[in-house]
């Protein structure tokens, strides 16, 4: 993979990644709620769940997404469901103080965020952008396809990161019972602000 190409990729992984959407939303609320710490796990299963859609675009299973149209509907509706529960949940989670040593509420385990990448649109799209845009041909199919992974691997913890420590940043200066009810209901509202943005892919 030539420098101008792995450049090109590395600029379409990371505002790939940065750009707001479930799992940025869902990492700024959890830093947020639950501090840095708590939060590794869903941090560590949204990265390996993205690597997981970006093998299975790679070698294959994500056409049949391209074959049948309602495998690809299906997708959309349970994605969406699924956002909206998010939501939900993100927006009635209970007023706790982040420096308190047990603090209330369950944060979202490494299981459910890589399972939430098989549901969330925008994942598939990164994986089918960059295999479709950015693999090479032949012999250099799997070497093309382990410069992705690395890249991608690296942008999604680059950016994940940013949204995560930026949440615990928020979550710091949230004192009040009124300031932690608004930011709930905030990031609940966008969360499920990414609903339409799944049907517009």
């Amino acid at each position: 993979m030539t420098a101008s190409l792995l450049f090109s990729l590395s600029t379409f992984m990371f505002i790939a990644a940065v750009t707001p959407g479930p799992n940025n939303m869902l990492l700024a609320s959890s830093g947020a709620n639950f501090g840095i710490h708590r939060s590794i796990p869903l941090y560590l299963g949204i990265a390996l769940g993205m690597q997981t859609i970006l093998l299975f675009s790679a070698f294959g299973i994500a056409a049949l997404l391209l074959v049948y149209p309602a495998l690809h509907i299906g997708l959309k509706v349970l994605g969406s469901l699924y956002l909206l529960w998010l939501a939900w949940k993100t927006a009635t989670s209970h007023y706790k103080r982040l420096d308190t040593v047990t603090s209330a509420g369950k944060p979202t385990k490494i299981y459910q965020g890589w399972l939430l990448q098989f549901l969330n649109p925008k994942t598939w799209v990164m994986g089918l952008g960059a295999i479709s845009s950015y693999s090479l041909e032949g012999a250099l199919y799997n070497g093309s396809i382990l410069a992705i992974s690395i890249v991608m691997l690296i942008a999604n913890t680059a950016a994940g990161a940013i949204w995560l420590i930026l949440g615990a940043l928020i979550g710091r200066l949230l004192k009040s019972r009124h300031a932690w009810f608004t930011f709930n209901i905030t990031m609940g509202i966008l969360t499920a602000a990414c609903v339409p943005l799944i049907w517009m892919n």
